[in-house]
């Protein structure tokens, strides 16, 4: 909706001023050298899973890592099956998994399949991660260079930000869908340009289609952007109430046009998200509702940056690391906004946006240090009852501050660049004249000196404050390989069309990592009970993993107590039961720390294993008949 007439940068508006000298075209050089960086660096947070990208996971979110390990998996099996994508089988057997009602990530998972077929999801979630970083970086990039920045420079650091920020950095640990945000600069610039006269049902479509696509990559961010594109719009008509008025007819019709296309692309895969097998009504008891940001996280140095401490996580990162700025860009933040807010209407709106997210960041109640105070928070007064209310985490909020800041920055700098220049090549200001005297060497050098020292010092302090947040590797931990069982295809004649293997432990939010990556790493070539998703209780609410059948909470409860329990005919009994559920021919257990409990546990339930390769196997076909 921003008047193209206007330029965001210095607030100038130019009728009636000779316009300025055109600028030289950027050299694709430039740009490339950026995307190269991006690339590197993407390369280097990386750099741990490649020391051995097959027995690696994160250490922070070991499941997650795994979860979209499968995903990946998942992707390749529905193209090679021709099975719609939207709902498996494969997990949680019999009742299967709605994946739309899930962060399945298709809109990478399909197109990425043939590099799944060919090289294994371990494979492609490592090369997948790094390279959504880079490019979330470099579409950041180009839009910060060709929509609001002069200097290339001020566009990279800007989009070196937003790509590797403290807060999406944290979510690489596991969550690639937090960090596969390439489409969303596109899409602000698409909304910012809606009320361009004549082009509105051009930017409309191409913002519809673009907007469906991200669907399919991460809804929650989808929304976040929504969120902060209104609050840009609202805030830019505010100070600028006759362009938005001028710019609304266009704006209107071209959201009109995005709107309907991205409902026509998506209805059905929406419809079945809500509405398809195994869709459920928000989260159980609220579960994300409580989760605000603390105070304190905001000027503290996130755990996976050089300067960030492990230990202070303990204390104030119980939730996520959304912010974590570290106290000299919240100070560098402050000061920019203070000098840019006069003389710069991006600045403004930016300004308006880091209050009002960081403000809807903190949850119900105010943390402080780790300590829940008495305060209330915004979100005290909101019900978790509300639709999409319901399944957001204020905490994520602050990803919006995050981008902010990312802009700010590259204001910023571009700030900088511009100090010392001749008066005629500042932005917003008339070039000379024909015909006018020109100024005289001893009027502008003096000026221009007493300008000059603000560039390095203006670099200086953007460098300060972005350099102790340069991320780390990210942590990776060896995970157990499946075993040969599995992978050699050992399991294929106990496993017939239409029955499952049951591994041991049963696959879950809390336990079976290992056993959830053999669906995985075999291509999904079995189906398997249990599993690591969001599903339907028996009231219609969403809860993590299945509901825990008699069979699977002794299995976890033996786990955690490390000895089996006194077993009764009624355990066998409902073990038996379980496994007519579950359409068992074969239950496994590999190699696993409760391995030798676990052992004594289903043979008192099932009766004696055979020893199979490096398995043992309870081939339990003529006892569930």
């Amino acid at each position: 909706m921003v008047d193209p007439s206007l330029n965001p940068v210095t607030d100038a508006d130019p009728a009636g001023v000779e316009p300025t000298r055109r600028p030289r075209r950027r050299p694709a050089r430039t740009d490339l050298l950026a995307l190269g960086a991006y690339v590197l660096l993407g390369i280097f947070v990386c750099l741990n899973y490649w020391g051995d990208v097959t027995g690696r996971v994160s250490s922070h979110l070991p499941t997650d890592h795994s979860w979209f390990e499968w995903l990946f998996a998942h992707g390749a099996y529905s193209v090679r099956h021709l099975e719609n994508p939207l709902f498996t089988a494969r997990q949680n057997a019999p009742d299967g998994v709605n994946m739309m009602a899930n962060t399945s990530l298709l809109g990478v998972t399909l197109p990425l399949s043939p590099l799944t077929m060919l090289f294994g999801p371990q494979v492609t979630y490592a090369l997948y991660l790094g390279g959504a970083l880079a490019a979330t970086a470099g579409t950041a990039y180009w839009m910060l260079s060709r929509h609001l920045v002069k200097s290339r420079a001020a566009a990279f650091v800007g989009g070196a930000f937003l790509g590797f920020a403290p807060g999406v950095v944290h979510h690489a640990n596991g969550q690639p869908n937090f960090v596969s945000n390439f489409l969303l600069p596109l899409i602000v610039v698409r909304v910012l340009r809606l009320g361009e006269p004549g082009r509105w049902r051009r930017n409309g479509l191409v913002l519809g289609a673009l907007v469906a696509y991200q669907i399919f990559i991460n809804e929650e961010m989808l929304l976040l952007t929504a969120l902060a594109c209104l609050v840009v719009v609202l805030a830019y008509a505010v100070q600028r109430p006759a362009a938005a008025r001028r710019a609304a007819g266009p704006f209107l019709g071209g959201l009109g046009v995005a709107g309907g296309l991205a409902l026509l692309l998506t209805a059905y895969p929406i419809w079945f998200q809500f509405n398809g097998p195994q869709s459920y009504r928000g989260l159980q008891g609220g579960v994300f509702h409580s989760w605000g940001e603390d105070l304190v996280a905001f000027v503290t140095f996130a755990r996976d940056t050089w300067a960030g401490n492990p230990e202070v996580e303990k204390t104030i990162g119980l939730t996520e690391q959304n912010t974590w700025f570290g106290w000299p860009l919240v100070l560098l933040s402050v000061v920019a906004l203070v000098l840019l807010v006069r003389r710069s209407l991006a600045a403004r709106i930016i300004a308006v946006l880091v209050v009002v997210f960081t403000v809807a960041s903190i949850g119900p109640w105010v943390r402080f240090d780790g300590v829940e105070t008495t305060v209330r928070g915004p979100w005290s007064y909101v019900s978790d009852d509300l639709p999409l209310v319901e399944m957001m985490m204020p905490t994520r909020l602050a990803l919006v501050v995050a981008a902010a800041l990312g802009v700010l920055l590259a204001l910023t700098w571009d700030a900088a660049a511009r100090q010392g220049r001749p008066v005629a090549d500042r932005p917003g200001v008339p070039a000379q004249r024909t015909g006018e005297p020109a100024a005289s060497d001893e009027s502008s050098t003096p000026a221009l000196s007493r300008r000059r020292w603000l560039r390095p010092v203006g670099y200086a302090a953007v460098a300060l404050a972005v350099l102790p947040l340069f991320p780390r590797p990210l942590p990776a931990q060896p995970v157990d390989p499946p075993p040969n069982f599995i992978t050699a295809g050992g399991w294929r004649p106990y496993v017939p069309e239409g029955r499952t293997l049951v591994p041991v432990p049963i696959p879950s939010n809390v336990h079976g990592l290992s056993t959830l990556r053999w669906s995985a790493l075999t291509r999904h070539e079995f189906p398997i009970p249990g599993g690591y998703f969001i599903g339907p209780n028996e009231l219609g609410e969403g809860v993590f993993g299945a509901p825990n059948r008699p069979t699977s909470t002794l299995i976890y409860s033996t786990m955690d107590a490390g000895a089996v329990p006194a077993i009764t005919d009624e355990n066998r009994r409902q073990a038996v039961e379980d496994l007519r559920f579950w359409r068992a021919s074969v239950v496994v257990l590999g190699a696993h720390p409760r391995e030798a409990v676990l052992r004594e546990l289903v043979t008192a339930l099932i009766g004696p294993p055979q020893r199979v390769d490096d398995v043992w196997v309870w081939d339990v076909r003529a006892l569930v008949g």
